[in-house]
């Protein structure tokens, strides 16, 4: 139907002779509209959680411990204090971040499941690696491909996306593109044992009926519906646009407000999105206190597009460069929720007894604009450089695990099922490969290990200190000896030649045992490895394509 939407509008706009230009932005503004046509939003309705028993049948050391993920998304690496100067030079401190890791565990080389958002989520929830199963590209909206063609042919960049349109039309709809539920979640296994299991936020894992939270192992699901932390003209809520980005541009025509509750039909929320979740995941803690729970807490923040709560955005008025204040208040609101997170579980007697994993499921995005937040690596999400692999995690579990540890050894999305179902006293499945270990082993045993990442034609392998990347496009190959530069600046693939052979060989060992992709690309998008998108390009710039 949108399909059909918009090449009618095409046809109606060329008709009435209108400038190019714009008639694609009315035709961006079309899509929006039939979106909001196609999915009204009620008003706000209270959320009430599952209420577990009113009094503890044991004390809380004497139980299995509670279990917390902490997801944001496309958090830069630089963008907390805890791992580097902070976002805006420092001048956003980030008090709760530190406060985890001064109880917890740092660590300082942990990698991305993958360099984009929905293939990482696949690989926490399964602990293996998505290609396993076919969950290899990013589920996208056909109108966002459709219009993003079109705004790419007319925003005067050196490098155009490259997109095949026959494999878009034959696209499944976006509500069908899911993990398969022959895949064993962490929510399932630790359901298993006796926990509660309740996700808030994004899940970008398919929406469809089998595709739903509710469906993967949690009893309850308060689900991100779209994408506005609040609506655009909420006198509460300082918007900053990217006018170079096309994405961007299409998120502001198309994104809506709005949530589901256990796969209820769409309704307003109430207040800025993250500072909502944050409140929900209070109400789980409040309600769950005297019994096990497992939390997934999968912010929004600080993805695109970028909206700040007033009150944060106020409290910045030291940071002059208004994209940049309003990307740091987004920061600051997910410090400020982990600190509630945190209060909450102290309050209710529960912290000591409490797993928490946080970490962010890629790294921070080039095209927001911001040079900064994945210093030092190069790269950004949607490249395999560091900048898009390389991620803070934080484990803290002050009962079991002794505080103030940073650990330098490798660790990976892959490895927070396996963790969380042994905490949680749980068995992992014996019928299929989980490639993640409980991430215990490199506190008391630390080692090196062999690390994929796959995104079509382009793809990566560490392993002892070794990092190559392989792409068709551009034809090139990248090695980097990450112990002496791990911000890969110097190239060793051509003087290094059995390295590179080495990783190759155990590169095409690791795709002989994945499955092919559930749905094909059908973009390839020009990415600068040393620039934003909001820099000028050069004919000598580094750049890969990223195909989706």
């Amino acid at each position: 139907m949108r399909r059909i939407f918009i090449g009618l509008m095409a046809v109606a706009l060329v008709g009435a002779g209108l400038g190019y230009v714009y008639r694609i932005n009315l035709m961006v503004a079309g899509v929006g509209l039939m979106n909001r046509i196609k999915n009204p939003i009620g008003p706000t309705e209270e959320v009430v959680w599952q209420q577990g028993p009113t009094t503890a049948p044991v004390p809380s050391d004497q139980r299995p411990p509670n279990i917390i993920v902490f997801l944001t998304d496309d958090l830069g690496f630089n963008d907390i204090q805890t791992y580097g100067g902070g976002v805006a030079g420092g001048r956003v401190p980030t008090p709760n971040f530190d406060r985890l890791a001064a109880q917890g565990v740092r660590f300082n080389n942990a990698y991305a499941g993958n360099a984009v958002c929905a293939p990482s989520r696949a690989m926490i929830m399964t602990g293996r690696y998505s290609t396993r199963f076919g969950f290899e590209f990013t589920p996208t909206p056909g109108g966002m491909g459709k219009i993003g063609s079109l705004l790419n042919s007319v925003d005067g960049r050196l490098r155009k996306n490259i997109f095949d349109y026959e494999i878009m039309d034959q696209m499944p709809h976006f509500e069908d593109m899911g993990m398969v539920g022959s895949e064993v979640t962490v929510a399932e296994l630790l359901k298993a044992q006796g926990y509660y299991t309740a996700h808030i936020g994004k899940w970008h894992l398919g929406r469809s009926e089998s595709f739903r939270p509710t469906a993967q192992g949690f009893d309850e699901s308060l689900l991100m519906a779209s994408g506005l932390y609040l609506p655009e003209n909420d006198p509460n809520v300082v918007n900053s646009k990217q006018d170079f980005d096309a994405i961007d541009r299409f998120l502001w025509a198309s994104m809506q407000y709005a949530v589901t509750f256990n796969n209820s039909a769409r309704f307003k929320p109430e207040g800025y999105l993250t500072d909502y979740f944050t409140d929900n995941a209070v109400k789980v803690i409040d309600a769950n206190q005297n019994r096990p729970f497992f939390l997934y807490l999968a912010h929004w923040g600080v993805h695109t597009p970028l909206q700040a709560s007033k009150a944060d955005y106020d409290a910045l008025s030291d940071i002059q460069d208004e994209r940049l204040r309003v990307y740091a208040a987004m920061v600051r609101s997910l410090d400020r929720s982990l600190g509630k997170v945190l209060d909450a579980l102290e309050q209710n007697g529960i912290a000591d007894n409490t797993l928490i994993i946080f970490t962010s499921d890629n790294g921070g995005a080039g095209y927001i604009g911001l040079p900064d937040i994945n210093r030092p690596y190069r790269g950004w999400k949607l490249t395999l450089f560091e900048g898009g692999t390389h991620v803070p995690m934080i484990l803290s579990w002050p009962a079991a695990i002794e505080g103030g540890q940073v650990v330098d050894a490798p660790v990976s999305h892959l490895d927070i099922m396996p963790t969380a179902v042994a905490a949680g006293g749980g068995t992992l499945p014996a019928d299929r490969v989980i490639d993640g270990m409980d991430i215990r082993a490199q506190l008391s045993n630390p080692q090196s290990r062999t690390i994929f990442w796959r995104e079509g034609f382009y793809q990566a392998v560490m392993s002892d200190n070794w990092k190559m990347q392989v792409s068709d496009n551009p034809r090139k190959v990248w090695l980097y000896d990450l112990s002496v530069d791990p911000t890969e600046q110097n190239n060793l693939a051509e003087a290094r030649p059995e390295v590179v052979a080495d990783l190759r060989a155990k590169l095409e060992a690791h795709n002989a045992d994945q499955a092919e992709p559930l749905w094909q690309s059908f973009v390839q998008m020009p990415i600068s490895i040393d620039k934003t998108l909001a820099e000028p390009e050069a004919e000598d710039d580094e750049y890969i394509y990223w195909p989706n």
